[in-house]
């Protein structure tokens, strides 16, 4: 099959890329770098001419509210009527488990718009909510330092490696689509402090990890419900522990 990935240079992308290739489909890397761009609609035509599936794994480039609530609705319906029109078989997009129960930050009601265009344009689709990527961690520490501390939310996330979304999101876009939405998390819960002292343990960082429940991720504050999958999610493989030993390898 021709197969476009949407951000297919990216973290998850070049490895979807990289899975589908192997397999013997025909995956096609789009993104600004390579001129396609769903915010502006530039490339997408040529793009998707003859393709069979699409996965959508674009970020917007600015993570401020006003920002991401532009881009993810109009690169949506942007990358929605191209696809339409190419006659596309199947919408694959990657979103965020649990982004409708924290509607106070901008990122996550963005992703909920998205969502929701996806659902009701009336073209066959699969959604993958992930939970938070292991490979996310260190950039999540340095954004919530403040002097030697880093304060982040005391609340449990289940994170996964980015091989294993990489991996579900691949086995989603060469399946029929579930009209639905499949969850993906690591294999475990782990409080968010625990998490970001391992790696800067890892890393030889002297900086102080304090757990706080009025911390706020993403513009908002969590609990240990707010952004980990339910009981029917499809887990991946990696451990935080094989994660971490592996990137130190």
């Amino acid at each position: 099959m021709k197969i476009v990935v949407i951000g297919g240079t990216g973290l998850i992308g070049s490895q979807v890329v990289q899975n589908l290739r192997q397999q013997g489909h025909q995956a096609v890397a789009a993104s600004p770098n390579t001129g396609v761009n769903t915010l502006t609609g530039e490339g997408l035509e040529a793009a998707l001419a003859g393709a069979h599936v699409v996965i959508d794994l674009a970020n917007s480039p600015s993570f401020e509210d006003a920002a991401v609530l532009e881009f993810f609705p109009t690169a949506g319906r942007n990358l929605l009527k191209a696809e339409v029109n190419a006659g596309v078989g199947h919408h694959v997009a990657l979103t965020i488990v649990g982004a409708d129960r924290v509607p106070d930050s901008g990122y996550m009601r963005a992703k909920v718009a998205q969502e929701n265009l996806i659902e009701a344009a009336g073209q066959p689709y699969t959604i993958v909510p992930s939970t938070q990527f292991f490979e996310f961690l260190r950039a999540i520490a340095d954004s919530a330092t403040e002097g030697g501390v880093v304060r982040v939310p005391a609340a449990s996330l289940q994170p996964i490696a980015a091989a294993d979304v990489a991996a579900a999101v691949t086995d989603v876009a060469v399946s029929d689509p579930v009209n639905g939405i499949i969850e993906i998390a690591g294999p475990e819960a782990i409080k968010f402090p625990e998490l970001i002292r391992a790696v800067l343990a890892a890393d030889n960082d002297p900086r102080t990890v304090v757990g706080d429940e009025h911390a706020r991720y993403f513009g908002t504050e969590l609990t240990d419900s707010s952004i980990t999958p339910g009981p029917d999610a499809h887990l991946g493989r990696t451990t935080f522990a094989q994660w971490l030993a592996a990137s130190y390898k």
